[in-house]
């Protein structure tokens, strides 16, 4: 496969990113009381607010703030709830960075008030099926979208989930909410697609999703993969939450290989050092695999 198919740009509300070889780190804030790695940690705003800013000085090229944890079998919030925890740190947020911010949400109310203040993206991990009205903030705000493919729904998606072809399945569904997105009159270079490492995935189905990554250039849009810390690392190594650092920078690695343009992560410092590493001392002629 050509390395020519790979997006280099992805037009945000108000700005257009630039994706450079190198992969841009999305640094995850999780406002929540139960996500997987760091549930409880950033509840109070003012934490978060500066848990974010530490993150941007650590190097992160966009911020992710989320108020829900979408671990499996979390349970949901209202929507008020998740308004009360993401919109304080939101606001304060954006007035301390520079940098573009992200809010991580499936509720329309929520991504609406969170665009209203001024974030650039909304990173939805349904691809717009958990809210109707989503496609109309996401229309009307002007915001970039990432849509990311997950079997199921948080509560169900590790209930034995099966594919036939998990490449095929998870490429075709991409290219689907693509045009959707495009045909609804959300323009192709403001999408952002996610695989969805551990979303309705088993150990074998996520291997070959990061083995093939690559892949998924051919549809043109930006692409986005959200590994860090995940349970399925600890299926290979048989490690604990805080003690997969080293795991997730491997893969961040070998994704950086595969061209991928925007890496979801918790160490934002650590795995920056090593991608500045291994881009100045990867050959300037890598190629991607041919299929």
């Amino acid at each position: 496969m050509d390395r020519s198919h790979r997006a280099k740009h992805w037009q945000l509300r108000t700005r257009t990113l630039e994706l450079p070889r190198r992969p841009l780190l999305m640094g995850i804030v999780n406002v929540t009381a139960d996500s997987f790695s760091d549930g409880g940690h950033f509840l109070d705003p003012s934490g978060a607010a500066a848990h974010s800013e530490k993150l941007a000085i650590e190097g992160a090229d966009i911020i992710d703030i989320g108020g829900e944890s979408t671990r499996p079998g979390a349970a949901r919030v209202s929507v008020q709830e998740e308004l009360d925890r993401v919109m304080p740190v939101v606001e304060q947020v954006i007035k301390r960075l520079s940098i573009p911010i992200s809010i991580d949400t499936s509720k329309a109310a929520v991504a609406r008030a969170a665009a209203s203040a001024g974030i650039e993206i909304i990173n939805d991990v349904t691809a717009l099926r958990g809210d109707e009205q989503m496609l109309d903030v996401v229309r009307e705000s002007g915001a970039a979208i990432c849509a990311m493919h997950m079997q199921g729904t948080p509560q169900t998606m590790q209930q034995n989930p099966h594919y036939h072809n998990v490449i095929k399945e998870v490429l075709e569904f991409l290219r689907l909410t693509r045009d959707k997105l495009i045909a609804a009159g959300v323009s192709q270079p403001r999408i952002c697609l996610d695989p969805g490492i551990g979303f309705g995935k088993t150990l074998e189905h996520n291997l070959t999703l990061l083995q093939n990554v690559w892949r998924f250039h051919e549809l043109g849009c930006p692409i986005l993969v959200g590994h860090s810390r995940k349970s399925f690392i600890a299926k290979v190594l048989g490690d604990g939450p805080t003690d997969r650092i080293a795991a997730s920078i491997g893969i961040s690695c070998a994704l950086a290989a595969q061209g991928v343009q925007i890496l979801r992560v918790h160490d934002v410092r650590r795995v920056r050092e090593a991608l500045e590493l291994f881009n100045v001392t990867s050959t300037p002629a890598l190629t991607l695999p041919t299929p």
